[in-house]
């Protein structure tokens, strides 16, 4: 029986070295009968968590922020595996998917943990100019930790500094296997 995966893009860019993971991701984990949705953070309007802890898990839309989160929530809460994908800025992920994630914030808050636990596992899918994802490894390992979820691995891509640089390198690869081995 196929899983459902939710992918949560952070690159600013649709043809991006990032969205090449995503779209090798996405093509290995269809090919192994799961079902993907990707939501394009950049295109979508979602703003910054108020830390007014007024979340309530349960509602259709947990937070009290009526934006583009709203679409997010339902597929997270029905999701088996949460994918990250971001390019790397400043050590860590983009802005776009940290704004997303912060906001996930609300499915634990309330009358009911809808985030934390329940069987979900996660991968992370990452690329950079460089080669410095220490620091943002260190940070998703606390969260998967946190919200105690199965960590599926991740495909980190440094050395693409323009987009399209990663086309032809092993990471395609590794990402199409990454969502194709997920069962």
């Amino acid at each position: 029986m196929g899983r459902n995966i939710v992918i949560l893009n952070g690159s600013p860019r649709r043809s991006g070295n990032t969205s090449a993971l995503v779209k090798a991701f996405a093509e290995g984990a269809e090919a192994a009968g799961h079902t993907v949705t990707e939501f394009f953070l950049d295109a979508m309007d979602i703003h910054g968590c108020k830390g007014c802890f007024g979340g309530r898990s349960s509602r259709d839309c947990p937070c009290v922020q009526q934006d583009g989160m709203a679409d997010i929530y339902p597929v997270v809460k029905a999701s088996d595996v949460v994918v990250l994908a971001s390019p790397l800025y400043y050590w860590n992920l983009s802005g776009q998917l940290r704004t997303a994630v912060d906001r996930l914030f609300a499915l634990e808050e309330g009358d009911g943990n809808l985030l934390r636990g329940r069987g979900r596992a996660s991968a992370l899918l990452m690329a950079a100019e460089g080669n410095g994802f220490a620091d943002v490894l260190a940070y998703y390992d606390h969260l998967t930790e946190h919200l105690q979820w199965t960590n599926l691995g991740h495909i980190l891509a440094g050395g693409n500094m323009e987009a399209g640089d990663i086309q032809g390198k092993a990471e395609l690869r590794q990402a199409y296997d990454l969502g194709h081995s997920i069962r």
